[in-house]
């Protein structure tokens, strides 16, 4: 499949993707609990601001405001009906923003988790996820996206149908999923398990890897074990900037520009080719980022240790790939990408 993104990976080392959704948009006055797609049509131009914030920071891709946008979590907006709607107004935006800024910038049409179980665990169906997903996807596709971003999925059979939900709607896609149990997926998925599960697939991803989860030291250790896989398939990291902290009511992200630039670097040292934030990453440090990409030579591939002496000590002694299972931790609750 020939696509928008496949042709800039061909031409360039590395690309840098956007940072925070949520962060941004909540600093732009959205309150906690509302759906941030209904932004798409209510409020527009803080949806151009949250791309343009972005590209003006350097970023070769950034991702549609639809992280939400499937019929399953609409609904707890009743707006389930607004599927195509409000997902093709994410892209048209998008794409408005791209094109204006002379030079290739992807538009990545943004797809997150149901929010609900699958089968046999939970009542969402195999078919049903797969629909929800194409009817996203079909709306993206609409708006003009280039490709597909599934992320932040836990389960195994939730990314082939957001995958499978993508293919149907005729665009290229990218899945990352989100290791936040102790190097693994809340489903227990570890990194040597989805590099290996991408290469089977039907329809397999321009790109894979991880986004969100704890602290940027634990995401790339999980890019070092999707490496370790030896596939050739380009590798992402989207980490959050630094560890979440709750501070006089709101969660706050202490990792600085700085530390983000250290991150990126060791990112592409550790064989990320698409490097990005996820919760907590401003245009501030975005622009760190990319000044660091660009003027520091790359390094020979970090070890565990020198991760942790740059970015943080790691939230567990193990990735899982060791096959010790996830260590016990108390969990946030928090689902949301940015």
């Amino acid at each position: 499949m020939s696509d928008a993104l496949t042709k800039l990976l061909e031409t360039r080392d590395w690309l840098m993707t956007d940072g925070a959704t949520g962060t941004t948009l909540f600093n732009m006055g959205l309150s906690s609990g509302d759906a941030p797609e209904l932004w798409n049509t209510d409020r527009p131009d803080n949806i151009t601001a949250l791309y343009q914030g972005a590209v003006d920071a350097g970023s070769d891709i950034f991702l549609t405001n639809s992280f939400g946008g499937s019929a399953s979590r609409l609904k707890l907006h009743n707006a389930q009906d607004r599927v195509f709607e409000l997902n093709r107004a994410a892209a048209e935006i998008g794409r408005e923003v791209a094109d204006r800024a002379g030079r290739p910038v992807i538009v990545a049409g943004s797809m997150g988790p149901t929010g609900e179980i699958m089968e046999p665990m939970g009542p969402l169906s195999y078919a049903s996820a797969v629909e929800m997903f194409h009817e996203q996807a079909e709306g993206l596709k609409a708006g003009g996206a280039d490709v597909a971003w599934i992320e932040t999925i836990s389960a195994p059979e939730e990314y082939r149908a957001a995958a499978e939900g993508a293919a149907k709607a005729g665009l290229a896609w990218v899945g990352t999923m989100s290791f936040d149990t102790a190097g693994r997926t809340m489903m227990g998925v570890t990194s040597a398990q989805l590099a290996d599960m991408v290469e089977k697939m039907p329809v397999p991803p321009v790109a894979y890897g991880a986004n969100c989860g704890t602290g940027s030291s634990d995401l790339l250790r999980t890019v070092l074990g999707f490496a370790a896989q030896g596939h050739e398939r380009p590798i992402v990291a989207k980490g959050n900037a630094g560890i979440p902290r709750y501070v006089d009511g709101h969660i706050h992200y202490d990792g600085t520009p700085e530390l983000m630039a250290d991150y990126a670097c060791m990112a592409r040292d550790s064989g990320a080719r698409i490097i990005g934030g996820c919760c907590g990453t401003t245009p501030d440090h975005l622009r760190a980022m990319k000044e660091a990409l660009e003027t520091r030579p790359r390094g020979p591939r970090p070890t565990l240790e020198q991760i942790a002496e740059k970015l943080g000590g790691f939230s567990s002694a193990s990735d899982g790939t060791d096959d010790k299972g996830p260590a016990k931790r108390e969990r946030s609750g928090r689902r949301r990408r940015g």
